[in-house]
């Protein structure tokens, strides 16, 4: 597989290098599981912004509030969500 070459420190590689031997794992397995873990963090740190935003314009969140309504019609069917089989 190509690789490529990028530039830490001396301070992240050695932390690098004690999380790879604590956990087992090689120092690119340990990169790539910090990267997708950044991407999620970020990924949900914008997901909190955006609905702060929407709450924030009552048009917006009326508009919301209204959608969870419907939703909501659809589940008078008599039965709890615990009750499917």
């Amino acid at each position: 597989m190509p690789g490529a070459t990028v530039r830490i420190s001396e301070t992240s590689r050695e932390l690098l290098r004690e999380l790879a031997h604590a956990t087992r794992a090689t120092m690119q397995d340990v990169i790539e599981l910090a990267l997708a873990e950044y991407r999620k963090r970020l990924f949900w740190e914008q997901a909190a912004h955006d609905f702060q935003a929407m709450r924030d314009d009552p048009e917006a969140w009326a508009e919301e509030v209204a959608e969870r309504e419907r939703w909501d019609a659809t589940l008078k069917d008599g039965l709890d969500a615990g009750d499917a089989p």
